[in-house]
């Protein structure tokens, strides 16, 4: 079959075609701009998870050293109310070691005061009293000294401890030496010339050979 085409349908043809192409280029060029809006959006889109990514992952990080950091100052706050604990037992120990040294420091202190109040009595005392006219009594034992008394009737009342009977006589010595005798009392007077005692009994001098 053979179809004649005419100039006018050939011309109606091409406008066709061309109007056909030109929407083929305009279709392009949408889908072109379509394409570009998605990349776009696409890679707008990748930048943003990546970004709430990182932002998570230092999120993450940082809660981790939060935690850490708080699980050691946790740890230094157990240690601290542990010292805490020891130092105030050890306070209540050395409180109570320090009342009873404070309380026996107070006894000692009223002693001392007591001590230094009866010494300045004693003192004023001896300071009143002249030693012109003191006498001792000296024991003798098998002629050596044995003890000092203040007077005589202390001697004679002690020699009892030292197995002489509570009643003895004590009678005055003869010219015999001092050894002759088991207990012999011995007076001595203070002298201010002296300032010394001397017995207030002399032994006679013994002449002595070659002597004039």
């Amino acid at each position: 079959m053979i179809r004649i085409v005419t100039t006018g349908r050939l011309q109606r043809l091409e406008q066709d075609a061309d109007r056909a192409r030109a929407r083929v280029r305009e279709v392009q060029v949408q889908a072109d701009t379509a394409l570009g809006r998605h990349v776009h959006n696409a890679v707008e889109l990748t930048a943003h998870a990546e970004h709430a990514e990182a932002a998570a992952s230092a999120a993450r990080w940082d809660k981790d050293i939060a935690e850490a950091e708080a699980k050691r100052l946790r740890e230094r706050v157990v240690e601290l109310e542990d010292a805490l604990e020891r130092a105030e037992a050890t306070t209540d120990e050395v409180g109570v070691l320090l009342s009873g040294a404070m309380k026996e420091l107070s006894v000692s202190r009223q002693e001392l005061l007591l001590a230094d109040i009866e010494i300045r009595r004693l003192r004023e005392e001896l300071r009143g009293r002249s030693a012109e006219g003191w006498s001792l009594t000296l024991l003798l034992h098998h002629g050596e000294p044995h003890t000092i008394y203040a007077s005589r009737e202390d001697a004679h009342a002690d020699t009892a401890t030292h197995g002489m009977p509570a009643d003895h006589i004590w009678k005055p010595c003869d010219d015999r030496p001092a050894a002759a005798f088991t207990w012999r009392c011995e007076a001595f007077i203070y002298n201010s010339a002296s300032n010394g005692f001397r017995r207030l009994h002399m032994p006679a001098p013994k002449q002595i050979e070659g002597a004039a």
